[in-house]
Formats: C-alpha cells, sequence, structure tokens
C-alpha cells in the first residue's frame, strides 16, 4: 500500500525553482531517506509533504487521499527538526505530553503513553528534569519522543542528527531504526550525510538542483550510480571522463591523458562519451611479480584508520589521484609516500555511464 504519493509537487521561490516535479511513492512502514548537499530541495519537499510549504504546483497525498491543501495540524505527521525545539520551561515529561494535551487526550491515556515512550527511549529517569539539564542526545530522544507519542501517520525528520557529535549521532541512529522499526510507521529522513541514508534506509532518493536524480535501495545506489552527480555524491570514489569503444566482449574505457582499463559490457553499456567512478574498494595492490593485468602508481599519501588504511596513489594518464581503501592486514607492502606499488582493479566494484543529461 501507498502511504506518501508526491505528483509532480514543485516549488519555486521567486525566480529559482527549489523542487521541480517531484514524482515519487513511498510504500507504507517504509524508511525513505531523501538524501544531497544544501540547496538541493529535500528539506523543501519535507515541508511540503509536512503542509509548512504550499507547492507551487502538484500535490501530496497520504494513503490516497489529498493532501495538499489540508493544514499541518491536520495531516497527522510527527517533526523532528534538527533544532530539537523543546519548550525550555517545561519538564521531560511536559515535553513530550505537549502533542497530546493540544489534542484534549484523557490524562490517564497521556500518562500512560508518555510514560511508555519515555521508557522506550530510556528517557523516564529524566521525566522531571528541564531541557537545560540534559545532553544534546538526551534532549533529541525528548523531541523523537514527543514525535512519535502522538501516534502520527507518518513521521518526518530533518537532519535530525546534525548537531551531536560522532558516538552520540551512531546512537541516537540506531535507535531511530529501532524504533521505525518496532512501530512500522512511514518514515521520511532528511540528511546531507550519506552514511545516515545508506544505513538507515530501505530506499535513497538521491537529490540534485531540485530533481531526484536516482532512487533505489542503498546498495543500489552505491553500486549502480545512475549519473555522474550520484557516483561523485554517494560514497568515495575517483571519478574520470572516458571515451568507450569496443573490446571483446566489453568496452575499453580509455581518458584523453591515455589511461585505459577493460570494463565488462554491463558497467557502461554503449561507446562514446562516458564517465567512471572506481571506487577504493576497487583498487588493489598486489605484489611487485603480479604483472599481469596490473600497472603502477606511486603513493602520494597514507593514512592509518585502524582496521583499514587509505591510500592516495598517483597514476600515469589520471588527472587526479586514485583513492584505494584496504584493510590493514590485507596490504601487502608497507606504505611509505614516494614508494611505487603495482594496482590491479576489481572491475566488479567500478561503476559507469554515459554522458551527457543530467549525468
Amino acid at each position: 500500500m501507498t502511504a506518501i504519493c508526491l505528483r509532480a509537487l514543485t516549488k519555486i521561490f521567486g525566480a529559482f525553482p527549489a523542487v521541480r516535479a517531484l514524482d515519487l511513492e513511498i510504500a507504507d512502514g517504509e524508511f525513505f531517506s531523501f538524501l544531497g548537499p544544501s540547496g538541493c530541495g529535500k528539506t523543501t519537499t519535507l515541508r511540503m509533504i509536512a503542509g509548512l510549504e504550499r507547492p507551487t504546483g502538484g500535490g501530496v497525498w497520504f494513503s490516497g487521499r489529498e493532501m495538499t491543501e489540508v493544514p499541518p495540524q491536520h495531516r497527522n505527521v510527527g517533526l523532528v527538526f534538527q533544532s530539537y525545539a523543546v519548550f525550555p520551561t517545561m519538564t521531560v515529561f511536559e515535553n513530550v505530553a505537549y502533542g497530546l494535551r493540544v489534542r484534549h487526550v484523557s490524562p490517564a491515556e497521556i500518562r500512560r503513553r508518555v510514560t511508555s515512550f519515555l521508557q522506550r527511549l530510556s528517557l523516564d529517569a529524566f521525566a522531571s528534569r528541564l531541557p537545560q539539564q540534559l545532553s544534546g542526545g538526551q534532549l533529541q530522544r525528548v523531541a523523537l519522543a514527543r514525535a512519535l507519542v502522538i501516534e502520527p501517520a507518518v513521521l518526518l525528520l530533518d537532519e535530525p542528527l546534525s548537531n551531536l557529535d560522532v558516538k552520540l549521532r551512531v546512537d541516537v541512529r540506531a535507535e531511530i531504526k529501532r524504533l521505525q522499526r518496532d512501530l512500522g510507521i512511514t518514515t521520511l529522513y532528511v540528511t546531507h550525510d550519506q552514511e545516515e541514508a545508506l544505513t538507515l534506509s530501505d530506499r535513497v532518493g538521491v537529490m540534485h538542483q531540485g530533481r531526484l536524480e536516482q532512487v533505489g535501495r542503498p546498495a543500489e545506489v552505491y553500486q549502480r550510480p545512475a549519473t555522474r552527480f550520484v557516483a561523485g555524491f554517494v560514497g568515495e570514489g575517483t571519478l574520470i571522463d572516458v571515451d568507450v569503444s569496443r573490446a571483446g566482449d566489453g568496452w575499453r574505457a580509455r581518458t584523453e591523458t591515455g589511461f585505459a582499463v577493460v570494463l565488462p559490457a554491463s558497467v557502461i553499456g554503449d561507446t562514446g562519451p562516458g564517465w567512471l567512478c572506481i571506487r577504493p574498494e576497487a583498487v588493489r595492490l598486489v605484489p611487485e611479480s603480479a604483472s599481469a593485468d596490473t600497472f603502477p602508481a606511486v603513493i602520494e599519501h597514507v593514512e592509518f584508520a585502524g582496521p583499514v588504511v587509505r591510500a592516495d596513489l598517483r597514476v600515469d594518464g589520471l588527472p587526479g589521484p586514485l583513492r584505494a581503501t584496504r584493510p590493514a592486514t590485507d596490504v601487502v607492502v608497507d606504505l611509505t609516500p614516494g614508494d611505487t606499488v603495482r594496482v590491479a582493479l576489481d572491475a566488479s566494484a567500478i561503476a559507469g555511464g554515459r554522458r551527457g543529461g543530467i549525468s
């Protein structure tokens, strides 16, 4: 069943098209993330779904009912923002209960629901505290409890973890996913953080200049980006422009400066101008003796990151560095800037496409 349907949804501010004729269907109980850089239109889209922004064109439907002109307070959505937006003079309990009091829920039902969500979010010990007595992670849990306690049909989250440090972000992220799975609530999540989108979502929509460039499952968007922008924005990788020609059953992709690689036909699909995204995990450092299907590279920079080692490699014919990320136990040489190593590429971890259009 479709929980949310957007049809030709458009928003223009003055002469600036913030969202351009966006079509999308989100299933009941799905966790969907809008991912993209600042100014791409993802928050504007969320605000139109919430009723906080009126569309210039197109419309919004919830479970088959058009909501385009329905005021936000009658859409039954829960909202969590980047800023916690809690009431500073109210206790944790009062903050969470606020939406229920506005809806004239009985005192006994308010106590039952609020107590339940405070326990779910490990906030029951802080029920009588004021916001200034809480940490950032606790405040964001309060905001989440307040959004969920009203039992919304849709949960909307706009960059909810941006103000948290790395460890808290991971902890609260796991809490959001657990709650969403347990409650089965349809959830839309806005973020510029690709790790958040990939780890949380059932599907991801990558936005750029007001358009959805690709919608798909996280692994699909990462492994098979539909456009050059998606390839560059989602994950790390070396992006290069190439000219593609036939090579047996596959393709030979060659840069203007002479670097060439032979790839399966499925990577690009046709001859002519194209692009490649070589993911760091596609780059293997091999022993000097392994010369077949390898090429030399010079190490420019090395980073040790515990379980992995990252290295930037200079390769003849490539305009920029080639990034390699390998398990620390898999590195076959001591990596030192200035050294020459041999490199092999795993074609299954290389994405590509045709140049032109929105790519």
